[in-house]
């Protein structure tokens, strides 16, 4: 048994060394941005409204719902702040997956992720009363909630990255390799 063990951990201990520095970083950003960038660009698209700077009147819709059905419906009965949450929002939507998937301060950008995920998520749930099926629950026998099955499955790469960073294939490394001190030579 000794002789297996050895085996089993030589091996795995020689992939461990061969992916390490460049492939967990590499496939977690790939994983995240597969399965959420086109989603996080679509929802931000429907946020824009007649200009850069003039949201839709669908952005106040979902991340002010109920704000914004006392409100009548009218954006211009929302507040300053209140348009400027739903710009950093709709803009994070475009942005956060992007700099993600090109490692490009990927660990802040991946703590934002989580942060805007974990927003997403509650005002899901309080604001457009997603139901118990959505919601899910963790440790259930079901694995298709919505809000907390999915949504956990999303934010584990991010805590990777946030945790290890990039890796070696990435805008993060490649600044670090450009901006990294010449070593010098010792005087004769």
């Amino acid at each position: 048994m000794n002789t297996l063990t050895n085996l089993h951990n030589a091996i795995f201990n020689a992939i461990e060394k061969a992916l390490d520095g460049w492939a967990p970083g590499l496939l977690a950003r790939l994983v995240f941005s597969s399965v959420t960038l086109v989603f996080f660009w679509n929802s931000a698209i429907t946020k824009i409204g007649s200009g850069l700077f003039s949201p839709s009147i669908g952005a106040y819709a979902q991340i002010f719902p109920k704000k914004f059905e006392a409100a009548g419906y009218d954006t211009s009965a929302m507040s300053t702040l209140d348009t400027l949450v739903v710009l950093a929002g709709t803009y994070a939507e475009f942005l956060l997956p992007l700099l993600i998937l090109i490692g490009l301060f990927t660990r802040l950008s991946a703590a934002a992720m989580i942060g805007f995920i974990t927003v997403m998520s509650f005002v899901d749930i309080t604001g457009h009363n997603a139901d118990a099926k959505t919601m899910g629950m963790v440790f259930d026998r079901f694995q298709d909630g919505v809000i907390l099955d999915q949504r956990l499955l999303w934010i584990f790469p991010l805590v990777y990255l946030v945790i290890k960073g990039a890796g070696a294939v990435s805008a993060d490394a490649l600044l670090a390799r450009r901006h990294r001190p010449e070593p010098t030579t010792p005087a004769l």
